[in-house]
């Protein structure tokens, strides 16, 4: 079987100078060859975090690192831990440690695991099973890369600064899918702002995000329905100073659900996205 994704273009990664790293792991649009999947593209669109990294583009700007992937969440779920492998989807035994945390096994089941079975809307990606190799490929060339950027920037961060407050960047529908969640049609707040229920940041910082955008009129959930997953699980540690914290935003904020289109409100919405990260470039979470 032929692959065609190198290392070095599944992730673009940009270096900062300040103790803030961001990233966006579900935003990517590169389809590669070797996907071949089995449903509509177009279905496989919803599951992107679309326009997130357009939104915080102006991150570097200000100093602040920036990690992005250009694969897409379909393909190989970045916040996803490589234990999270669907192994009925697998034409041989995964030679691999899988999850045995039940909590975990739960979102596998929904296919919503390392690789995906499912989209949001219950549609089959595959009508075939997958190699070892396919994934252990993928695995190699996307969810190492990607782990390996961020911890890098976080790293450095607080290897400068004393401390790192890391975001991790996504968007939600305004209404949950079918197979999206444990909770199908939900109606979103604007903001979901999730630390694993305080186990990944601070909870004074945490607040300290949801009431930035509480003020400015948004309405705010916390911990709920999403408390952040394989991304601030895995770099957020509190009591050494590793803030890390997930960022949901709901896309009837700035985008058509349907077509995919930024509106009005984009500019808006990035306005005061950008006010939040210059309000954390000038937070010690220490002094909270």
């Amino acid at each position: 079987m032929t692959f065609n994704f190198a290392p070095e273009t599944s992730v673009s990664s940009i270096t900062g100078h300040r103790a803030l790293v961001l990233d966006s792991p579900h935003s990517g649009t590169r389809y590669p060859d070797d996907f071949r999947f089995a449903c509509p593209h177009a279905a496989l669109r919803q599951a992107e975090d679309t326009h997130v990294e357009k939104l915080y583009d102006f991150c570097p700007e200000l100093g602040a690192a920036w990690v992005e992937a250009h694969f897409p969440r379909s393909y190989l779920d970045a916040n996803r831990n490589v234990t999270e492998v669907d192994t009925s989807m697998l034409d041989a035994p995964w030679p691999g440690v899988l999850e045995t945390d039940p909590q975990v096994l739960s979102k596998v089941r929904l296919g919503k695991g390392l690789i995906w079975r499912f989209t949001d809307q219950g549609l089959p990606l595959y009508e075939r099973l997958l190699s070892v190799a396919e994934v252990q490929h993928r695995i190699a060339t996307c969810w190492q890369p990607y782990h390996a950027a961020v911890a890098q920037a976080i790293d450095a961060a607080h290897s400068q600064h004393g401390y790192s407050i890391h975001l991790n960047c996504h968007s939600m529908p305004a209404v949950s899918a079918s197979h999206a969640t444990d909770f199908p049609g939900l109606v979103h707040a604007d903001f979901v702002i999730g630390n694993r229920d305080e186990s990944t940041s601070s909870k004074a910082l945490a607040i300290l995000i949801c009431e930035h955008f509480s003020a400015m009129g948004y309405s705010v959930a916390y911990n709920h329905p999403y408390k952040g997953v394989e991304l601030v699980r895995r770099y957020g540690n509190p009591s050494q100073h590793r803030h890390s914290i997930q960022v949901e935003i709901n896309r009837k904020l700035y985008m058509n659900e349907t077509t995919l289109a930024p509106h009005a409100g984009f500019d808006a919405l990035k306005w005061h996205l950008r006010s939040l990260v210059e309000r954390l470039l000038a937070t010690d979470p220490r002094k909270l």
